[in-house]
């Protein structure tokens, strides 16, 4: 029986052939595919809020970008020599040109929503002038003040016309067509990140005021929100402009309190709501005219290191128009647009000096972090803020109330826009291959040198403006240490060389250029025309090489 029983054994059934062996991370949850569009956003480009709170989120905008005027305006004016009223002149010229240039860009540039306003980058190239009339004979400070004020418009208009070239001339545009997914990485990371100093740096020069801010931003904007439906909305679009009126009433009851009187200057300065003196040296209504400072001078060497500037502005510009387009539901720019629009910046640059503004154009950095704060890409939102800037540039009381507002307030709001920048540029590596380790060796020089370099010329520039390039020309001294400070110049240099040189050719899929090249043409994507085309019929009119 037991031999019949083995012999009625019966074969096992054939197995089915082994599947593929699904991949790590597929095992352990799920995959998230290359999103081109952020879909959490809640208005994109060309889709609008309510007027009510486009007005609130315009006003909004206003109060971002304003802290950066202010910053520029109190360190440089008193070391050219000038006062209460100065500054505040100052203030307005730059405000007032803020909104030509961001209402010029919204319209016929890159038509991203993206605020024009005063850049750094030209700080440097300030400094230099400053120093060279430091040793002239003037019979009283204001006079000093007012001819480094017409040294700088000078150097401001010349120099304006390298960016119309290059723009306008395709140059910066065709530059573009080198950048991959994996440039913009790092390009636009180091936009924000290279901005690190305006954080928390600012803000300690006021713990008591400054961190609060923050701490109070971070959680009515993101924990509270959840409390109940209705409140959403309102903090997740309007917590920022709730948390600065908080603080500021905070910082005047400390001051009226008397809780820096036997405090250092520095301190009085950076926490007091009282001590920037523009409410009362600010005219009540004054417009900005061309020349308002007198004739202005052209030296060579001014005009040089401005031109390194100019440069530079144009870098820190691209990279935030890519984190604009991304943060606003657009494609890429294409090479045209971006072309364009850094033309227009120097046209912008121009009408910077003809009327007078301390320091060039750029692309707000907070404002587009701004962007992503409130998930509202509405290009009509930064249009009426443009609005805000031009009004309050000429009522000057009003605008003085709002620009007295403690700078560290400013600084903790920076600690999470420019965050938010930052992160945007790490978001472009999903369209590039993040686990070959040639786009591992690029990325990772591009982001460090793009930030560490900088560093260093920063570190060794002195208070004149002189860095640590030393040759025996000063004007190219002054233009390789203007490009040089700059964190998207130099990420731009690194990671532009080192894609298009190393293993270029069989690398094209893992770089990401199969994503990224169709948006960068005319007509390489349908999409393209629908968000940058001129408004209206202004496009049928004008020349097809002026597009």
């Amino acid at each position: 029986m037991g031999e019949t029983g083995n012999h009625n054994h019966q074969p096992p059934p054939p197995q089915p052939p082994p599947g593929p062996v699904p991949p790590l991370g597929a095992a352990r949850g799920p995959l998230y595919p290359p999103a081109e569009q952020l879909l959490q956003l809640h208005y994109c480009i060309h889709s609008n809020p309510s007027w009510h709170q486009t007005v609130l989120l315009a006003f909004q905008h206003y109060i971002v970008m304003l802290g950066t005027a202010v910053m520029i305006a109190t360190v440089l004016v008193p070391r050219m020599g000038g006062g209460h009223g100065d500054k505040a002149r100052v203030i307005q010229s730059m405000l007032f040109m803020s909104g030509i240039n961001t209402l010029l860009q919204t319209l016929f540039g890159s038509r991203l929503p993206t605020v024009m306003g005063p850049s750094f980058a030209y700080f440097i190239s300030v400094l230099l002038a400053i120093n060279d009339f430091n040793d002239s004979n003037f019979t009283t400070e204001h006079e000093r003040f007012t001819h480094i004020m017409r040294a700088v418009q000078g150097s401001l208009i010349v120099s304006s016309i390298l960016n119309i070239i290059i723009g306008y001339g395709k140059a910066w545009g065709n530059l573009t067509r080198f950048f991959s997914p994996l440039v913009l990485v790092p390009v636009v990371c180091v936009v924000g990140l290279g901005l690190f100093a305006r954080g928390f740096p600012q803000l300690g020069n006021c713990v008591e005021i400054g961190l609060p801010m923050l701490i109070l931003l971070v959680i009515s904007q993101q924990y509270l929100q959840h409390i109940h439906p209705k409140t959403r909305p309102i903090l997740e679009r309007f917590a920022l402009l709730l948390c600065v009126g908080i603080i500021w009433a905070f910082a005047a009851i400390l001051t009226v309190a008397g809780a820096y009187k036997n405090v250092r200057d520095q301190t009085k300065m950076s926490c007091r709501t009282d001590r920037s003196f523009l409410m009362s040296s600010a005219p009540w209504i004054k417009i900005p005219y061309p020349f308002q400072w007198g004739t202005p001078i052209f030296r060579a060497s001014h005009v040089f290191g401005m031109m390194g500037a100019a440069l530079v502005s144009s870098a820190e510009s691209t990279g935030a128009f890519y984190a604009a387009a991304r943060l606003a539901g657009a494609t890429p720019p294409p090479s045209h647009v971006v072309s364009r629009s850094i033309g227009l910046q120097g046209i912008g640059q121009l009408l910077d000096g003809i009327f007078g503004s301390l320091v060039g154009s750029a692309v707000s950095v907070e404002n587009v972090g701004l962007l992503g704060l409130t998930r509202v890409g509405s290009r009509r939102v930064v249009e009426i803020s443009s609005g805000f800037m031009i009004f309050f540039s000429i009522f000057g009381k009003f605008g003085a109330f709002f620009a007295s507002i403690p700078l560290p307030i400013f600084a903790a709001i920076y600690c999470v826009l420019y965050a938010i920048v930052a992160a945007t540029g790490i978001s472009f590596i999903q369209f590039a291959n993040p686990n070959s380790m040639r786009n591992i060796y690029i990325l990772g020089l591009s982001l460090f040198l793009g930030i560490s370099i900088p560093q260093y010329f920063v570190m060794n520039t002195d208070m004149a403006g002189h860095g640590p390039a030393k040759t025996g020309a000063g004007w190219f001294n002054n233009i390789l240490n203007t490009i040089f400070s700059s964190p998207p110049t130099v990420a731009i240099i690194v990671g532009t060389l080192l894609d298009n040189t190393l293993e270029a050719g069989h690398t094209r899929d893992e770089r990401g250029l199969p994503w990224l090249v169709p948006f960068q043409r005319r007509k390489g994507d349908s999409r393209n025309e629908e968000f940058y085309n001129y408004p209206l019929i202004i496009n049928d009119y004008i020349p097809t090489r002026f597009l």
